[in-house]
């Protein structure tokens, strides 16, 4: 059976950005992101998962954190240059993004957000994001992704 292409893997291909694709088994509900790297046979230090974010400023700002970890607010704040921030509502997710919640993809939205990916990043060779859609997910160099989405690294994630 031929892989189906998402739109991030589309998009990923037109820029000629190497990646491989993981799938998982899944339902119509999202699965958390420790389940995802157990289903794919990831570690889960180098599966990261985005946060959409709203600052005081009305900006949205995206986030791509470890799966493990939480999006510290007064960190990402100061990251993003805002006041303060806070987490969108679920029901805003597909209408600001295109995607639904659980496959969220920082490549490809809708609009291009100021998006944040923390610094643990910079350690890693690959990392893998959502391909968006639940069930696919891709693996690539974090520069590559950097440079893709025009994304600044900072220190925005904390233990849970």
């Amino acid at each position: 059976m031929a892989e189906q292409k998402t739109n991030v893997m589309r998009v990923l291909d037109q820029k000629k950005i190497r990646y491989a694709a993981h799938e998982y088994p899944h339902g119509d509900a999202p699965v958390d992101g420790k389940t995802v790297a157990a289903l794919i046979g990831a570690d889960p230090a180098c599966v990261y998962k985005t946060l959409v974010t709203r600052g005081n400023s009305k900006k949205i700002i995206v986030f791509v954190i470890p799966v493990e970890k939480e999006l510290d607010l007064k960190l990402a704040a100061k990251a993003a240059g805002e006041k303060s921030i806070e987490m969108i509502h679920v029901s805003e997710i597909t209408a600001l993004t295109g995607y639904v919640r659980g496959g969220c993809s920082p490549i490809g939205m809708k609009k291009q957000y100021k998006t944040i990916l923390d610094s643990s990043v910079d350690a890693l060779d690959t990392m893998i994001v959502s391909a968006g859609k639940i069930g696919a997910q891709v693996e690539l160099p974090p520069r590559e992704l950097i440079g893709l989405i025009r994304a600044e690294t900072a220190d925005v994630a904390k233990e849970p």
